[in-house]
């Protein structure tokens, strides 16, 4: 479908990658990895026919079409939502007007002249076109589509323009999924997404009928959507099959052959180096000499390349607070005429990790900003626990620093007891390297600012966290430093994230906000979701006051809970994992003695492999038996 061959690129100076081979079938669900400034992105625009190749060609099968969406800047005005949308099928839209021409024309026609048999055919030949492109299901595309990314029903006919940048992403998604391209090319697409319109993007992409190739910093979504992971690493480009959990497992056993093979041609050149100079001006051993300096020139020498060293920080420990941090109790809160929750009563414990969740508009941000003290209760009580200390971290947290300070001068002020060398690091970490440590806060961007404030309260946590949106603006490194901080911090954290993986790594609570209410569910996130399969809730906010004042509200009635006990449901779902390592990794011993029977050593060797790939296939069938019945029960 389409073909890279021998492709190359630069970036000034810079050689992004060289040498790339890739044909990109109608099956291909790809997902794009590497190091910040490596050249995803532009690889995207190669792709995309935006950018072009500086070496090798770039093959297009015709008729072959791709959509290309940016990560942001995209604008749309002069339309409304469901119009901007609808304009995808205009030769559709077009269609149906030429129909209804046709129409009106057959009934003015007599049935038994030519003219009349003219236009019939050229109405029934449209007609036969339109149906086979589901003419008349464009509206009910359209409208299953904006209603998946998160756009109340009620807002389809506000004007485009009226949408902030983000929402005006999700638009220009929608439009790009409604056109269906051959190959679908989507750079950072849920960074504007909360998480109900990502698992309904989750489940778009495994129904798409053609090739994906997209980028991503959310672990858990490209498990769920890609089958490819495409790594740009060392300026060449290298393929895993299988999503991302696979990837890193197979990237590791790849890097362990490398680095072993390397020592063992190391050692071969040593001693080969070492005989050379020990005998050089021996007569009687001059044939072997030169024939180990042939053999020594013949070498291809193997060269690791420079590894991004994985960085660990010991975050200083906050005061310990009281056992209650915080409660509410029959709290409420409204905007003027716009309410959001009322009735709410909780205790947050110390120690406890509290997602917060729910659709846009919610009260996600809205519930924080009570906790935090920033916006007062409408009704209720709120009463912080003893000895706790609250930090906020807002979405616009940046608006807080100092403009004209520099960030390490700024961070070493936070944390004057940490060296030179551990600010950097951590700097680095968050992607500010070299002399970017050396810049002014205030000639930021708005994401590197908020990077910027998140490392800085992390030199100095209080004992109760509240954090909005933090993985924002964040690369998968980042937010593991930022995960693993948090997992050994022994304070209290409410959060806000829209990335699955760092939600179910991190929470022991999760608050649903929706519908006027907050529900408490314990547990991380994959754990909510089950529950809720149990128990149907309206998560739409309702349109006037609170829910219980419309009495017309219908109470959907509760899907009947699932028999097996929790804890046994637990066990089973880790037995299901753990047996999936089991097979991953049998599957790449298999695939390593199937290499070694196709490299003939000796017969020897050869019935050895041949007898160990038997065993393993029939303990892999086992394995695969076992959890198939696994996967079933849980």
């Amino acid at each position: 479908m389409i073909q890279l061959s021998g492709a190359g690129k630069r970036f000034g100076p810079k050689l992004l990658f060289e040498d790339l081979n890739w044909m990109i079938t109608p099956q291909d669900r790809a997902g794009l990895v590497g190091a910040n400034g490596s050249g995803k992105t532009t690889l995207l625009k190669v792709l995309a026919g935006l950018e072009s190749l500086d070496y090798g060609k770039l093959s297009v099968t015709r008729g072959v079409s791709s959509g290309y969406l940016p990560q942001d800047g995209l604008s749309l005005s002069g339309r409304t939502v469901f119009a901007e949308c609808m304009s995808v099928f205009a030769s559709l839209q077009q269609m149906e007007i030429e129909m209804e021409e046709l129409t009106h024309k057959m009934a003015e026609l007599d049935p038994a002249g030519v003219e009349y048999a003219e236009v019939a055919d050229r109405f029934h030949h449209l007609d036969s076109e339109f149906r086979n492109r589901d003419g008349y299901a464009i509206e009910a595309q359209v409208g299953a589509v904006i209603s998946g990314l998160g756009f109340p029903h009620e807002e389809w006919n506000k004007r485009t323009e009226e949408f902030s940048g983000g929402w005006q992403m999700r638009i220009a998604l929608a439009k790009l999924l409604l056109e269906k391209p051959n190959l679908l090319l989507l750079d950072e697409p849920t960074n504007h997404l909360d998480l109900e319109a990502r698992n309904w993007l989750e489940q778009y992409l495994a129904n798409y009928p053609f090739a994906i190739v997209l980028i991503s910093h959310d672990r858990y979504f490209l498990d769920v959507t890609v089958n490819k992971i495409v790594e740009i690493w060392n300026r060449g480009v290298h393929f895993y099959s299988g999503n991302y959990e696979k990837y890193l497992r197979q990237k590791q056993e790849r890097t362990e052959q490398l680095e072993a093979a390397y020592r063992n041609q190391r050692d071969r050149i040593e001693h080969l180096e070492a005989f050379i100079n020990r005998f050089r001006y021996t007569a009687t051993k001059a044939k072997q000499v030169q024939s180990r300096i042939k053999e020594l020139e013949k070498i291809e020498r193997i060269e690791l390349p420079t590894e991004e060293k994985t960085i660990h920080f010991s975050f200083p420990q906050p005061k310990p607070s009281g056992r209650i941090v915080a409660e509410f109790h029959n709290v409420s809160k409204s905007y003027g005429g716009k309410f959001v929750f009322g009735g709410v009563d909780f205790i947050i414990e110390r120690g406890d990790r509290i997602a917060l969740v729910g659709v846009n508009g919610a009260g996600k941000s809205t519930l924080i900003k009570l906790l935090a003290g920033i916006e007062p209760l409408t009704s209720g009580e709120y009463r912080l626990g003893h000895n706790a200390e609250v930090d906020y971290f807002a979405q616009d947290q940046y608006k807080e620093l100092d403009p004209n300070a520099r960030l390490l001068d700024d961070l070493q002020y936070q944390a004057p007891r940490s060296s030179n060398t551990e600010l950097r690091s951590l700097l680095g970490c968050f992607l500010f390297s070299e002399d970017d440590v050396f810049k002014k806060i205030g000639v930021l961007s708005g994401g590197e600012r908020n990077r910027y404030a998140l490392a800085r309260m992390l030199m100095q946590p209080s004992n109760f966290l509240l954090l909005d949106e933090p993985t924002n603006h964040l690369d998968m490194r980042a937010k593991d430093v930022l995960l693993e901080s948090l997992e050994k911090y022994t304070g209290t954290v409410v959060f806000v994230s829209h990335d699955r993986y760092f939600i179910d790594k991190l929470a022991t609570r999760v608050y649903e906000i929706g519908g006027g209410e907050v529900h408490v569910f314990p547990g991380n996130y994959e754990d909510y979701v089950w529950r809720k399969e149990g128990k149907q809730i309206d998560l739409n906010l309702p349109t006037n006051g609170h829910p219980a004042a419309n009495p017309q509200t219908p109470i959907p009635n509760p899907q009947p809970a699932k028999r097996l006990n929790p804890m046994k449901l637990k066990k089973l779902q880790d037995r299901a994992r753990e047996l999936e390592r089991q097979i991953a990794a049998l599957e790449a011993e298999i695939a390593s003695d199937e290499e070694g029977l196709a490299n003939f050593v000796s017969a020897e060797e050869t019935v050895r492999l041949s007898t160990q790939v038997e065993k393993r296939r029939a303990a892999l069938s086992a394995l695969l038996a076992e959890w198939e019945e696994t996967s079933q029960e849980a």
